[in-house]
């Protein structure tokens, strides 16, 4: 099925704001997990004993991810997703300095929750400024999945080698530098916006029928909760993950970083695959084929050691990082632009917020049952999100209402 677009689009964004807009996407991901990567070492310089017991303060930067979504989005909408990206670049930037200046450990929790209500700006604000005026929003959306999953693969490999070079604190001061880098560039490059996306002439590609709609964006939005657990749970516990399976094998942080990279490198190119791939194919059936194939990779990660932890840590997470597209196609085929920003936030805004408790809960969860049991329940997670998807308009129904052309 072809898609007939109901409203004409727009010259693409100059080549320079479509690159910092998807380096933005690389940046939030990665500021998010400086501390995952880093949290073995802060919790020695906080003389914490364990990293499972400083875990849990990490948990206010992935609630505020979620939760700020909700006034982000509304504000892309309303006020311009150029000054929102401006807020997000400076205040990301500013957030990690005060993290790297920390002294105990509440500090750090109100610093890393800080970062999180910067971060919260860019998935509501960010990909529908990038998606507003692209022809082809698949490969638009895989691409930029690739580059912000590339984030989580640096986040793993730049904070080991800062962390061996010049301790934890480098970790955050040095990103911080370049996201005021990254804001400077898009202050002088994009253009400022004429009018706000809200007031805009517009449409969705497929118009389905209210009742449909809601439905549709209910089944998105429970899925994106289920599927957030995996993503949180998983990158900020994978390495971790590596540290306990690898002791016989490797033991140098900077190595392990390495390898995390390269699971998520890997990994990332599956979104553009997706993205590519997502025209071609009903979006039910192929939604749930990636979320199905997740559960043997989980399993057989869950019992893996070493070398075979590796491969299957790969498999795991090309099948996580594959089904994110998916959530943010289904906003751009369903949902007219000029509410994007707020029907992104609101989804964000519930999914990030209620899976930031695989946050809090990772720390307490492996000490008490060890990581094989908690990635066997990840799995059934993929499970109840495969259940969930069944509710998804079919294609006979998406081609019963796709948009006629103007």
């Amino acid at each position: 099925m072809l898609d007939a677009p109901s409203a004409p689009v727009l010259a693409e964004h100059p080549r320079m704001v479509r690159g910092l807009l998807n380096v933005a996407h690389a940046l939030d991901h990665l500021f998010l997990l400086i501390f995952a990567a880093a949290v073995t070492s802060v919790a020695a310089d906080m003389q914490v004993a364990q990293w499972q017991d400083l875990m849990p303060y990490g948990a206010g930067a992935f609630f505020m991810f979620g939760l700020g979504s909700l006034p982000a989005g509304r504000l892309g909408d309303l006020w311009g997703r150029r000054s929102m990206m401006l807020v997000f670049f400076f205040g990301m930037g500013t957030a990690s300095m005060l993290t790297a200046l920390t002294q105990n450990v509440w500090q750090l929790a109100a610093s890393l929750t800080l970062i999180g209500v910067f971060a919260s700006i860019y998935h509501p604000v960010g990909i529908p400024m990038l998606l507003e005026r692209s022809a082809q929003p698949g490969a638009t959306i895989g691409f930029n999945g690739l580059i912000g999953n590339l984030g989580v693969a640096v986040a793993a490999l730049l904070t080991g080698l800062l962390i061996q070079a010049w301790g934890w604190r480098a970790a955050f001061i040095v990103p911080g530098v370049v996201a005021w880098v990254c804001g400077f560039l898009f202050l002088r490059h994009c253009p400022p916006e004429t009018t706000a996306p809200a007031q805009r002439k517009g449409g969705a590609k497929v118009r389905l029928p209210p009742a449909l709609l809601a439905k549709a964006l209910v089944v998105m939005t429970v899925a994106a909760v289920t599927s957030s657990v995996l993503f949180n749970f998983t990158t900020n516990g994978n390495g971790q993950l590596l540290t306990e399976r690898f002791q016989d094998v490797i033991q140098d942080p900077a190595m392990l970083g390495l390898l995390l990279a390269v699971v998520y490198a890997i990994a990332s190119v599956a979104q553009v695959v997706v993205g590519n791939l997502i025209h071609r194919f009903p979006l039910k059936t192929f939604f749930r084929f990636m979320v199905l194939c997740q559960i043997p990779m989980l399993v057989l990660a869950s019992q893996a050691q070493g070398w075979w932890l590796f491969a299957a840590l790969i498999g795991v997470m090309v099948f996580i990082f594959g089904a994110i597209p998916f959530t943010d196609f289904m906003v751009a085929r369903y949902v007219d632009d000029r509410m994007r920003s707020r029907v992104s936030g609101m989804r964000l805004g519930v999914s990030f917020a209620v899976s930031s408790l695989s946050v809090w809960a990772l720390g307490p969860m492996v000490k008490a049952m060890g990581f094989g049991n908690a990635l066997l329940g990840l799995a059934a997670f993929s499970l109840l999100t495969a259940m969930i998807l069944s509710a998804l308009p079919s294609a006979a129904q998406e081609q019963a209402f796709t948009a006629s052309p103007t």
